[in-house]
């Protein structure tokens, strides 16, 4: 991914409708979400915290914004998120995802879900928020989220562009991979992502696929499964067959990576050709072995893929697919304190975790600073020069 000249981000929040009525508006809407976003790159996380940065910075805020009221109320941070469309919201942050960014061919794009696990309201019935996100391996930038169905999981949040929030009158969010820009790139989903449609839908937007197989997934794990013992029964005599190792040191353990790739196995995997682009399938085998003990663990996993023979690639995307867990659900998790976040009132969890993928993309991008996520949001905290240079990234 190339990223484009820089652009802040206030215009675009100008277009963001308001859900308050007329004689409730006290504090300007901009307001509200700039002060929201400004907080939470410096490390709040609760609508309190929110009011209380606010406060503090009021001089500061006072140079660009009208506050025509001072700083609103936490409650007022509440009301006025959970009211707040996410869909709106969501398609804000993709104009200027889009606007910043541009991809490169061969790009790899990890799709993965994650669940809010504190957005539960038992008085409501209200089940736990699940995201699903895009995130682009190379920059470490979130590209797009999309909320699961409340009574589904995550393979309705990609295909199906009906999905809903947790409120009474129900939204259609935007199609996840729909509103992605995906030509070129190499999509890479868990094996909750393996569906003909979803694949389809890849393969329709001019993009490349690596799904990851579990052995729930029945007739296809097996006949993958199968077709790699029938080659290696016959010295792959008749295959296609390219192959891979990588071997890393590192906490107290060595792991050896053993990839391997048979393409141009359409006809066999899939004679009746349900799986659009089906080229190759592939697995990769990881040895792990415990410094100074004799412990040793030996896992295997399997794949479809549309790449064809091409098995550095396929290995990078298979490793690359973990950017996600490791450097946007980890960070969301341990620096944003998402899981620990009791923000629950209708639009209102699915509204910041909108703001917390832009506060995470912001920081992301901010490179003078050779320091993690945490300490960035600590001097974006402590120095309004340092969050003016995060915000103008």
């Amino acid at each position: 991914m190339k990223l484009k000249p820089k652009i802040t981000i206030e215009d675009y929040f100008g277009e963001l409708e308001d859900p308050r009525i007329e004689r409730t508006k006290k504090h300007k809407l901009i307001d509200i979400i700039t002060i929201t976003i400004c907080a939470v790159i410096c490390g709040a996380d609760s609508w309190i915290d929110i009011e209380v940065f606010g406060k503090c910075k009021y001089k500061w805020l006072k140079k660009f914004l009208e506050l025509p009221n001072g700083i609103p109320s936490h409650d007022t941070f509440g009301r006025v998120f959970s009211l707040l469309n996410p869909e709106h919201l969501q398609q804000i942050f993709l104009k200027w995802i889009q606007s910043i960014s541009s991809f490169t061919q061969g790009e790899i794009v990890a799709i993965d879900g994650k669940t809010l696990r504190h957005s539960y309201d038992r008085s409501k019935d209200k089940p736990a928020l699940q995201m699903i996100s895009a995130w682009a391996t190379t920059n470490g930038l979130v590209l797009g989220q999309s909320i699961v169905d409340e009574k589904s999981n995550e393979i309705t949040a990609i295909p199906d562009g009906q999905l809903t929030v947790r409120r009474a009158t129900a939204h259609s969010c935007p199609h996840l991979l729909k509103v992605l820009s995906l030509s070129g790139c190499i999509v890479t989903l868990d094996a909750i992502g393996c569906q003909k449609e979803i694949v389809k839908q890849i393969t329709e937007q001019d993009a490349d696929y690596v799904i990851t197989l579990k052995k729930n997934q029945g007739g296809l794990y097996e006949r993958v499964e199968n077709l790699f013992k029938k080659a290696l029964m016959s010295n792959f005599e008749g295959f296609i067959k390219s192959e891979y190792k990588v071997k890393d040191e590192g906490h107290g353990r060595q792991e050896v990576r053993y990839y391997q790739m048979l393409s141009n196995v359409a006809e066999e995997i899939d004679p009746d050709w349900q799986w659009l682009n089906l080229n190759s399938i592939g697995y990769v085998e990881y040895l792990r072995v415990e410094n100074g003990t004799d412990k040793t663990s030996l896992e295997r996993r399997y794949f479809i893929s549309s790449l064809n023979n091409n098995i550095k690639l396929f290995a990078s995307s298979v490793r690359e697919h973990w950017c996600i867990e490791n450097q946007c659900h980890w960070i969301l998790d341990v620096q944003f304190n998402e899981d620990d976040s009791r923000i629950r009132k209708d639009n209102a969890p699915a509204n910041m975790a909108i703001l917390r993928h832009l506060a995470l993309n912001l920081l992301k991008q901010e490179k003078t600073l050779k320091v993690g996520v945490k300490a960035k949001r600590k001097k974006a905290g402590w120095d309004e020069n340092y969050l003016l240079k995060v915000l103008r990234n």
